[in-house]
């Protein structure tokens, strides 16, 4: 299984655009989105902002060539501190449960060394059981972990260490 991520260049927009229908229809369980009368979830806010701002990185997952997930990733500055997040993370349902999303979520963690924050839905389980077990591994448990918001939030450093 040759899995690989790529920073997406601008022609991978619209791909991601439409993975972005299989991501939201998954993700709708939690949100109670619902589609529009033209029978799709509308469109990403803000989709363009990953490939204009430099904070912003856009991300392609592949299996050999075909493309089957993608992954965002922001850089926040606040008054106080800078961090990485995950914004969204989407591997396609056939693929999932193969260890892909693990070795997708490590490869993005080694891409950008600094603090990391991320954040699940308290009502996304699978997605907290998913990243609580890869960041444990991945940190040797150097991490903590709260509930604000209705989210639960995992932060680390891995400037110096990890991956």
């Amino acid at each position: 299984m040759n899995i690989k991520i790529i920073k997406a260049p601008e022609e991978y927009m619209q791909i991601i655009s439409n993975l972005l229908q299989f991501y939201t229809y998954d993700f709708s369980e939690y949100t109670g989105n619902d589609t529009e009368p033209s029978g799709l979830f509308g469109v990403y806010p803000d989709l363009e902002k990953y490939w204009n701002e430099e904070n912003r990185f856009p991300y392609i997952i592949k299996q050999d060539e075909k493309d089957i997930g993608f992954v965002f990733v922001r850089q926040i500055f606040t008054g106080e501190r800078n961090y990485f997040s995950i914004a969204e993370f989407f591997v396609m349902r056939k693929y999932r449960r193969k260890g892909i999303g693990r070795q997708v979520a490590i490869q993005i963690l080694d891409l950008h060394r600094g603090q990391w924050e991320i954040f699940q839905m308290e009502s996304n389980t699978s997605a907290q059981a998913f990243w609580r077990t890869v960041i444990l591994d991945y940190t040797k448990g150097q991490f903590s972990e709260s509930v604000e918001n209705k989210r639960t939030i995992q932060v680390f450093d891995n400037h110096n260490s990890f991956g």
